[in-house]
């Protein structure tokens, strides 16, 4: 498992613990990129270039939000989503796919079936990304414990 440090992120205050964003895709620069945008929007981020080790990555940092490429070696993302869903039952985790190669219907119906919040399309806008961490951090059931 390698995942990248997280020490150099924002840190949580006193005023409410800092949205957790973990982000999963096999691409190394993609991950970078997305860290890098997330912790420039203050996120507490992480990231990992393999699903196998998912569920204890998500125990351990606890985000509130998954990137989650569907495309890997190894575990699938939607392989993961599943794990995910059905090893931390109740528990509100945004899950999102992004994906270059799942673009079908049938691909998005799967994201759905597999427990994904969203299925987003590579490349995808910043703005989106960011639209859905404003919505995460203020519009969700997270809201009152995220700054």
């Amino acid at each position: 498992m390698q995942n990248l440090a997280a020490a150099d992120g924002p840190q949580a205050t006193t005023a409410g613990q800092l949205l957790r964003v973990l982000v999963v895709d096999d691409n190394r620069d993609l991950v970078l990129s997305l860290t890098t945008l997330m912790r420039a929007e203050a996120c507490d981020t992480r990231g990992l270039y393999q699903a196998d080790d998912i569920l204890e990555q998500v125990r351990d940092f606890d985000p509130h939000m998954v990137i989650l490429d569907l495309a890997m070696p190894g575990k699938s993302g939607w392989e993961a989503a599943k794990e995910l869903r059905a090893c931390l039952p109740g528990k509100r985790l945004v899950l999102v796919a992004l994906t270059g190669e799942h673009t079908r219907g049938a691909d998005r119906d799967s994201s759905r079936m597999s427990g994904f919040d969203f299925h987003l399309m590579k490349p995808c806008d910043p703005n989106v990304l960011l639209t859905l961490l404003r919505w995460v951090r203020f519009d969700s059931p997270y809201r009152s414990h995220i700054r």
